[in-house]
């Protein structure tokens, strides 16, 4: 390759094992890698100012040229632990929920499921940038990454979207995958897949790396966030997508 990859990823919590993956293969000398959030990696794709981010899986239906490039990625089968709707009451007594602006991806999946699963019709407001502190009486959040980990044990109702995504569908949920927006070299492509798969037989060290009070790494890393796509992975995308374009 003549020129470097621009790759942008988010720098959570759940993306720690692909990333030591990807900083400590030979690919890493291929690609300049900028961490940023969700929302801000998806519209650096769409403008072309990146070539590959881990992006929220929504941001498919605006990307130009859109291509998934890698086996891996952020998914879940059933609970995930920091994709939730939070609140202090009964989901069918909240009166409004914010939505984090993280990720445009866990704000459909909430509309989706407040339509299709909860059959609730709650006004749904973009969350101003301190919005956890105003989750309180009536009015609930969707809180994504590590500051839904921060506050599973701080709200008496906790909705986990991916858990109620597989009650809804029977299908496991991609949060984010490796989107690219232009045609990449297959060597490349092999490479970068090649380093993603190699991140996660460091689980131990990712989660020595990163001390962690709020919430046990090795559950999270083993149990709750799943890096591999299948088929059930793939058709729930599929579907997703699908829901997506029916609520627009």
């Amino acid at each position: 390759m003549n020129h470097k990859v621009k790759v942008s990823a988010v720098s959570y919590l759940n993306t720690k094992p692909l990333l030591y993956g990807i900083e400590r293969h030979p690919v890493i000398q291929q690609i300049v890698l900028n961490l940023e959030y969700p929302s801000l990696i998806a519209k650096h794709l769409t403008d072309g100012s990146t070539d590959l981010g881990l992006v929220s899986t929504a941001a498919l239906l605006n990307i130009p040229n859109p291509q998934i490039i890698s086996d891996y990625g952020i998914a879940a089968s059933g609970k995930v632990a920091s994709v939730c709707i939070f609140s202090q009451v009964p989901l069918d007594q909240v009166e409004k929920i914010y939505l984090d602006y993280q990720s445009r991806t866990s704000v459909r999946l909430a509309e989706i499921l407040l339509k299709k699963h909860w059959n609730l019709d709650i006004p749904l407001e973009d969350a101003p940038e301190q919005y956890i502190d105003q989750i309180q009486g009536k009015v609930a959040g969707v809180i994504i990454g590590d500051r839904a980990l921060q506050s599973l044990d701080k709200f008496e109702y906790i909705y986990d979207l991916a858990e109620h995504w597989k009650s809804l569908t029977g299908l496991d949920f991609i949060f984010a995958a490796w989107i690219a927006n232009k045609a990449l070299p297959e060597q490349f492509i092999h490479d970068f897949n090649q380093a993603n798969e190699a991140g996660l037989h460091h689980i131990d060290e990712v989660v020595a790396a990163h001390p962690y009070p709020f919430y046990d790494l090795n559950v999270y890393y083993r149990q709750n966030i799943q890096y591999k796509f299948d088929d059930s992975k793939r058709e729930g995308l599929n579907l997703f997508l699908d829901y997506i374009r029916q609520l627009s």
